[in-house]
């Protein structure tokens, strides 16, 4: 499930539709997103704000400003990663209590290269990880095809897998890989003791431990431990900019210093040793100043609308503009993302979405999908995100959200 982050180019009404209505030609995918971004982008109201969407000049200007605040503005420009590229990495592996870090132009890239060290490293070409994790579902196959390695999945539920699945797995692998927390099932974490305890039982395998950590910035809330504690259960672990932190790209792959050299190695081998990345570095740092310490409270909020969706739903029930069967998940967010389902039609919910917003200026809920392989039929599934913008809101202010969507999905 992707959530539409493209700019908005102007604001719904310019569109010449109803609303709700998709111009005609959004039998093209991309004339389709950009309406979408047109509508979302120009709300007035809404939980959060993706960090494409904004315009170039409002983008680099906010930069510069953040920049000459932060005595980076007369920095020296980077080439082949020094300059600011160094200072971030030396950051991030002081937030994460890593000997060293290197930087990576994508996570795919970078969770390529770590998994393809350790197999060298382990002897083993095997990884177990969830059927979920990313580079099962959003990398095209890309262990196999490109790096030569295999994958096994200790389990199917969805959630990580817990210690005794871990050490009962009838096939031998050299590295375990934990996405936390696993987006796809819902953006969900294990307990601190079962994380720990999981990774112990790898441990017992002789096996490595590699953290997807694309989001982890957003973990220490439900794990109770600060980030590098959650870090340092890991060999190695990879870390996104712009997924929690509002960056424009990049990520950073962190462990051991001799880890972290062979990573550089296959960094240029991979074609991720780009000429300058200050204006990405200079965005990711801006996020650890600025987002990393505002996370706790997104997710303490995420939870206050999460309860306030669920009241709205149940209230509604199975009357009149009621859907009569719905899902937040988790109940209590583990994060400050979570999903919602509902018994309709993706396009129908994604319709109501985008009518909502252009009748009211208010954007709740964005695009909706059906479930992947396996999951129920005649239902669609949506992921909110709570961030700076979703802590204007009350609870009251999303159940009237809520009631106004489903009036526009029966009405």
């Amino acid at each position: 499930m992707v959530v539409d982050e493209l700019p908005p180019e102007a604001s719904g009404e310019a569109t010449g539709t109803t609303p709700g209505e998709a111009p005609a030609e959004t039998a093209d995918a991309g004339a389709a997103r950009r309406y979408r971004a047109q509508v979302w982008g120009g709300a007035a109201r809404t939980l959060w704000r993706p960090s494409a969407e904004g315009t170039v000049g409002v983008r680099l200007r906010a930069l510069a400003d953040w920049a000459e605040g932060a005595g980076l503005a007369e920095a020296a420009l980077d080439v082949y990663g020094d300059g600011l590229v160094e200072v971030l990495e030396q950051r991030v592996a002081a937030e994460l209590g890593m000997p060293a870090a290197v930087f990576f132009p994508t996570g795919t890239m970078a969770q390529q290269v770590a998994l393809r060290c350790w197999a060298e490293r382990t002897g083993s070409p095997v990884v177990a990880l969830h059927p979920l994790a990313h580079p099962e579902v959003h990398e095209g196959g890309a262990l196999g095809a490109v790096s030569g390695l295999r994958t096994v999945h200790p389990t199917d539920a969805p959630r990580l897998p817990t210690a005794e699945e871990v050490r009962d797995h009838p096939e031998p692998f050299g590295t375990l890989m934990l996405e936390l927390p696993l987006r796809d099932a819902g953006f969900v974490l294990p307990t601190w003791e079962e994380l720990t305890e999981t990774v112990e039982a790898a441990r017992e395998r002789d096996a490595v431990v590699h953290f997807d950590g694309a989001r982890l910035w957003e973990c220490p809330t439900r794990l109770g431990r600060p980030l590098a504690e959650i870090a340092g259960l890991a060999d190695s672990v990879y870390v996104s900019f712009y997924k929690s932190l509002d960056g424009i790209s990049g990520a950073a792959l962190a462990g051991p210093e001799d880890l972290v050299a062979e990573a550089r190695v296959w960094l240029h081998r991979y074609g991720g040793q780009v000429f300058q990345q200050y204006p990405v570095a200079l965005a990711a740092l801006r996020g650890l100043d600025t987002e990393l310490p505002r996370l706790p409270s997104y997710v303490a909020h995420a939870r206050v609308l999460a309860e306030a969706v669920r009241g709205a739903l149940a209230e509604a029930g199975g009357g009149t503009g009621g859907p009569g069967w719905f899902r937040v998940h988790p109940e209590v967010p583990h994060t400050h993302q979570f999903q919602v389902w509902l018994p309709y039609e993706p396009d129908v919910l994604t319709a109501a979405a985008l009518a909502q917003t252009e009748r009211t200026g208010t954007c709740l809920f964005r695009r909706w999908f059906a479930p992947g392989a396996g999951g129920p039929p005649g239902v669609a599934v949506t992921e909110l995100t709570v961030a700076e913008a979703g802590l204007e809101w009350t609870a009251e202010d999303v159940r009237t959200a809520v009631r106004d969507f489903l009036a526009l999905v029966d009405g």
